[in-house]
């Protein structure tokens, strides 16, 4: 199967129908974690790949990876002040964040990285 189908542009995600559940991520490094939480999270499933300005890939990168994953349908590449409309346009039936436990395991991974290299 060909993910790339499954990327959406911002205006072509608003149009989606039906109930069906949100995801917000930076997704920068993908871990097991970030792949369970989404396997739970509820189908249909949208993931909007977040830009936070302090990202080692380019979302595009991020979205594609996100994208392989066989739990979600669908993909789309939004900034901060893209989220509430889309959530607006959208209404989702579930709205999972994902950003702020994303943003402490890549803490944990770089303090770790930072430990290893100073022994």
């Amino acid at each position: 199967m060909d993910t790339r189908s499954k990327l959406l542009s911002l205006e072509a995600a608003k149009r989606l129908q039906g109930p069906l559940t949100l995801a917000t991520g930076y997704f920068d490094v993908l871990c097991a974690e970030d792949a369970r939480e989404l396997a739970q999270a509820g189908r249909p499933l949208l993931v909007a790949v977040v830009q936070n300005g302090e990202e080692i890939w380019l979302a595009e990168a991020r979205a594609e990876m996100v994208a392989a994953l066989r739990v979600v349908d669908y993909v789309v590449a939004a900034g901060h002040d893209d989220l509430d409309e889309l959530i607006e346009s959208l209404r989702p039936a579930r709205v999972l964040r994902l950003e702020e436990g994303q943003a402490r395991r890549a803490q944990r991974l770089i303090e770790d990285v930072q430990r290893n290299a100073n022994r």
